[in-house]
């Protein structure tokens, strides 16, 4: 088992990954627990796999375990949700010395960690990623939040967990789409700040995607590690942590033109935009065209788009719509975060949008 350690003072917390944390999991947290109740939200893909398991370790360690199971997708991380989840864990008589666990991926995560935040002003929560996606990036930092009409995680708040337990073994259920789109989030601490780990993608990224257990264990720890020293160095998203939306802004913009459905994961849209930003940067004269085309590479050899889906008109007035919905829009502007070459990405805020604008053009145009 491999610890990672996100330094927040009073409020830090350890990341456990490894084999086996399901069945752990009531001994890891108990010890974190204030009263002798755990309030387990899942979803009904998750709970047939894994419900059973984490609520016999919580009963083993001497936890009364009670559960809530919400739809599975992308479309329950919205108002309605969250009022039947508060619900739900009001009339489950939850008080503050409750924990409150979420199980599943990131749409269980932010949508679970958000209630926790406003349920009696705050309770305590852990993560139990079960997706690549959750275990590399939204089980970690404390984002919270659900999706509105106007885009992507518009409401939210910062709320750190207490335990974060990744359990590697959870990852061989789901289907390589859903591998793939967390290793879009794996690719991109590589290209933020860390070649080397890019470089080793390069050569292990077809082991951590075809389910070899010792790659992908690896592979969250570094991201992991990557994530929690961003975190710990701001927490709320003032400065650097922006960085580890390389891509969002594109992709929130192209989840939100599907409606946030299966159409587009989160992780396949981030990829895209991830591409579109090194596209931009290359015809901005900011970064080598070598550094684009390797990249493209590296996506296509484990699987990754790197195009904008076929059968569907993307408007580039409505991209650049959903983009000024963005949060990181200030006095207008849109913060993007751009390259000059792999491990090397910034913020700026200088973006012409004719650029831009054309850019998306050629992407849509699927050039």
């Amino acid at each position: 088992m491999n610890c990672v350690r996100v330094e927040l003072g009073e409020r830090g917390y350890d990341i456990q990954i490894g084999q086996g944390l399901l069945e752990r999991a009531g001994e890891l947290i108990q010890p974190l627990m204030r009263g002798n109740r755990a309030l387990v939200i899942t979803d009904d893909r998750v709970a047939p796999l894994y419900l059973e398991r984490v609520e016999k370790s919580l009963l083993d360690a001497g936890v009364m375990p009670m559960h809530t199971v919400l739809p599975a997708g992308e479309r329950t991380k919205d108002f309605p949700h969250l009022e039947a989840l508060l619900d739900a864990m009001l009339a489950a008589k939850a008080e503050r010395g409750t924990m409150v666990v979420a199980l599943g991926g990131g749409v269980i995560g932010d949508l679970t960690g958000f209630a926790a935040a406003i349920l009696l002003r705050g309770v305590d929560f852990v993560q139990i990623p079960t997706t690549l996606l959750a275990q590399v990036d939204s089980s970690v930092g404390g984002k919270t939040g659900i999706n509105t009409r106007h885009g992507k995680n518009l409401v939210g708040a910062f709320h750190q967990p207490r335990l974060v337990l990744a359990d590697i073994g959870a990852l061989d259920t789901l289907d390589r789409r859903q591998v793939l789109a967390g290793y879009a989030e794996v690719v991109k601490y590589g290209i933020i700040d860390d070649e080397p780990f890019f470089t080793w993608l390069e050569a292990n990224g077809k082991a951590v995607v075809d389910g070899d257990s010792e790659a992908r264990a690896q592979a969250v720890a570094v991201s992991c590690r990557a994530k929690a020293r961003i975190v710990a160095a701001d927490e709320r998203e003032g400065g650097v942590r922006a960085l580890l939306n390389l891509g969002h802004t594109f992709g929130h913009a192209l989840e939100a033109e599907t409606g946030f459905s299966d159409e587009l994961l989160h992780g396949e849209a981030v990829a895209m935009g991830m591409i579109m930003a090194l596209r931009l940067s290359v015809q901005l004269g900011l970064a080598p065209a070598t550094d684009l085309e390797r990249v493209k590479r590296h996506f296509e050899a484990v699987g990754l788009p790197t195009t904008l889906p076929a059968g569907r008109l993307w408007e580039v007035p409505r991209l650049l719509a959903h983009m000024q919905g963005d949060k990181k829009v200030r006095d207008g502007k849109v913060t993007f975060v751009m390259a000059k070459g792999i491990g090397q990405s910034f913020l700026t805020r200088e973006v012409p949008e004719a650029e831009l604008a054309a850019m998306l053009a050629e992407m849509a145009a699927g050039r």
